[in-house]
């Protein structure tokens, strides 16, 4: 997966050296329960291409005091989780204080990603049901500043959920309480789910992949994230 990047109006900024990961394999020397290259392999073209991601949204987002960023494709197979879970884990290993939020409630799959535990109640538990609490859903043992909190079930209507306030609530105190919110989202020629999630956070980022996203779906899901005052910070493309 190497990537280029297009960010506009992002210039190169310096930045200084990533945090050693504190734990950077599981226990009994396993390989780390997050499937990241930033993990798995940091030395690697992709992990820098990573890095050079995360340097330009701590240039241009971060200190702007955006705290948000809704990762967004245009069609499936863009690589828009990787991205979501890539960025995440290397925006923790900076030592930013990171959430990672599935709101993909259609096709989830930051769960497996994680090694979350099967047993966990995620996102649409706690939309749906008011006795599940925040704590509940949020997984912060992976590494640290990193929390993750995954989709749950998948429910019979997610874009009800998300457009209920119980989620713009879980949105604000994630806010509060992180310096970076990231949030995975399903392609957007399978539902509008992605851009509520996108107007929610304000912010966000288009996905696209080499070879098999067209342009003009770009452009088109870039017109449609502004139309619902969601900031387009730029696109990441993929080819892996």
């Amino acid at each position: 997966m190497s990537m280029k990047m297009a960010l506009e109006s992002m210039a190169p900024a310096q930045e200084a050296a990533p945090r050693a990961l504190a734990r950077s394999e599981g226990e009994g020397g396993m390989p780390p329960p997050i499937e990241s290259v930033m993990l798995s392999d940091p030395q690697s073209i992709e992990a820098e291409a990573v890095r050079g991601l995360r340097t330009r949204i701590v240039a241009q987002h971060l200190r702007e005091g955006r705290r948000s960023l809704a990762i967004c494709s245009p069609a499936t197979e863009s690589g828009c989780t990787c991205i979501a879970v890539n960025l995440a884990v290397a925006a923790a290993q900076a030592g930013i204080r990171t959430a990672l939020v599935d709101a993909n409630l259609r096709n989830p799959m930051v769960a497996d990603l994680c090694g979350l535990p099967l047993d966990m109640p995620g996102l649409s538990e706690y939309l749906a049901r008011d006795a599940i609490r925040v704590p509940d859903i949020v997984d912060t043992e992976m590494m640290p500043n990193l929390a993750v909190i995954g989709a749950g079930e998948v429910p019979e209507n997610p874009q009800e959920l998300l457009s209920a306030a119980r989620f713009r609530g879980l949105v604000d105190q994630l806010l509060r309480e992180f310096e970076l919110t990231i949030f995975d989202t399903p392609p957007a020629n399978i539902c509008s789910d992605g851009q509520r999630v996108a107007t929610i956070a304000g912010y966000s980022l288009i996905v696209s992949r080499k070879h098999t996203t067209y342009v003009n779906d770009v452009k088109t899901l870039a017109k449609q994230l502004r139309a619902d005052k969601s900031v387009v910070v730029g696109a990441v493309l993929n080819d892996f």
